[in-house]
């Protein structure tokens, strides 16, 4: 499996989890806000400390990003790209988002695909307050209760990152949903199964899911080999394999430090986290006793 170094100690915990309530709403961001903003307001008006959406429609104008890159500085093993400002009108296909906090402020991060005024088909890393919605998104939202996703440093990567927190008061219970961020060079699939097999989970549903990759390799055999990635998770579930055991169908778009857009199902075992990964996982049954 593909492997990265990163400049820090490897932490012990290689995934992180935080149980949770969840409540579902399917609602428009309006326009004349920045996402961040809309964001905010959503927290607000639902009074919960946290959120993963799923986002399609809709356009922005003025609209910024900026895409995976390789690092100049050993601080880091990969970076980020300059920020590209995109003129005119951008319609949005999909993408997802992590809702959080940063400095005690809601912050988010979005990976999305769009398309620009001359109709080029992109994607990479929204920049929240810089990306202004013009035309109203529909946004499939899951609100968390008992548990958010917190900017905290991270020793390993170098970067701050968000990873899930508990806010009290919460009494969770072995049932609940539960916010989870994966660590480099776990594999994004079997990482999953693991956390669903040691909660006794049968069956589940993932919601959000934003994050990288090490280059990609898909279930038809199809691979992505520029090691950098922007990702966001289309679909997913966990449910029983036919060998025994669980298996994570995990649809994916990506795009990669080249430029080159990528989609299709992850191949279990062959896609490791590269800085991190974030999402929501909602059980749907659990393993007879």
């Amino acid at each position: 499996m593909r492997h990265i170094e990163h400049p820090g100690p490897v932490a012990a915990q290689r995934r992180r989890t935080v149980n949770c309530d969840i409540r579902h709403v399917e609602i428009e961001l309006p326009a004349g806000t920045t996402l961040l903003a809309a964001f905010t307001s959503v927290l607000e008006i639902n009074r919960a400390q946290g959120a993963v959406a799923r986002l399609r429609g809709g356009r922005f104008e003025p609209f910024a990003y900026c895409m995976p890159a390789l690092s100049s500085t050993p601080e880091h093993a990969v970076y980020f790209s300059e920020r590209h400002q995109l003129p005119g009108s951008v319609r949005l296909e999909s993408a997802c988002v992590t809702v959080g906090r940063r400095d005690a402020e809601p912050w988010l991060h979005c990976h999305g695909i769009w398309h620009d005024a001359n109709g080029r088909r992109l994607s990479g890393h929204v920049l929240p307050d810089d990306a202004v919605i013009a035309e109203p998104i529909e946004a499939s939202v899951w609100l968390m209760d008992g548990a958010t996703f917190d900017v905290v440093p991270s020793p390993e990567t170098g970067f701050s990152l968000f990873e899930p927190v508990a806010v009290p008061p919460f009494s969770p219970k072995k049932s609940s949903p539960f916010a989870m961020s994966i660590r480099p060079n776990e594999d994004f699939c079997t990482a999953l199964e693991a956390e669903c097999k040691a909660r006794g989970i049968a069956q589940a549903r993932v919601h959000g899911g934003v994050g990288s990759l090490i280059g990609a390799t898909f279930d038809d055999g199809r691979q992505v080999h520029p090691i950098a990635t922007e990702v966001f998770i289309r679909d997913g579930h966990i449910s029983a394999a036919q060998e025994g055991g669980l298996a994570a169908q995990i649809d994916v778009s990506l795009v990669d430090y080249l430029g080159g857009l990528s989609e299709g199902r992850l191949r279990r075992g062959e896609n490791p986290v590269l800085v991190t990964f974030e999402l929501m996982v909602e059980p749907t049954a659990f393993a007879q006793a």
